[in-house]
């Protein structure tokens, strides 16, 4: 999976150091935009603005609003599957899984792109396909790391665990963001028991 933020260069050409630096400052400056005033700030007029930048630079980085979008999501759903791979690693990795899925700034942008999906058609597509691939993707680390047949009832897939898992991590963020914290320290206790007992040995 690629993002504009990791554009490929052509055959036998450099990428170009300054290139990928500009559109890592426009992409830095749209995400923090849709996380501190949401999707709806962010136009190519406003993040040159905030960045420091002429827009038509961003024009010619990413040519519509629709373009920038899709690219500060690619390159979050790259960044959240390299730390799930980061996490596979660990010598606590199922319980590194389930703390990382706990990150308020991912759990907001998550947030801002489904409300963003359902009020534009015309990336809603895209954004559904990079979710669903991410899932796979997380289903399928689960897989090597949990013993399936462990698992009860048997109906219940990696996939539908992975879909439990963040869906619980997401919950008790936005609760906390509230101040609600009634039954948390019950749910991450249950969770982590429940990793601990579909660990492989």
């Amino acid at each position: 999976m690629s993002s504009s933020a990791k554009t490929k260069a052509l055959p036998g050409k450099r990428k170009d150091p300054r290139k990928i630096l500009s559109q890592n400052r426009i992409l830095d400056t749209a995400e923090k935009l849709m996380l501190e005033e949401g999707y709806a700030a962010v136009s190519a007029r406003r993040v040159a603005k905030e960045a420091g930048l002429k827009a038509p630079l961003v024009h010619y980085h990413f040519p519509t609003t629709d373009d920038l979008f899709l690219a500060v999501f690619r390159r979050a759903v790259v960044q959240e599957l390299d730390k799930l791979e980061e996490a596979e690693l660990s010598s606590d990795s199922l319980l590194d899984i389930w703390h990382s899925y706990q990150n308020s700034e991912r759990t907001a942008l998550a947030l801002e792109f489904m409300a963003l999906a359902n009020h534009r058609k015309a990336i809603r597509d895209e954004i559904a396909a990079y979710t669903v691939k991410a899932r796979q993707h997380r289903a399928k680390v689960l897989a090597t790391l949990l013993d399936t047949d462990a698992i009860d009832p048997k109906s219940c897939s990696t996939a539908g665990l992975a879909v439990l898992m963040l869906g619980v991590a997401r919950t008790l963020v936005l609760e906390r963001g509230l101040g609600i914290s009634l039954g948390h320290d019950d749910a991450n206790q249950f969770v982590e028991w429940w990793l601990e007992k579909l660990k492989k040995d």
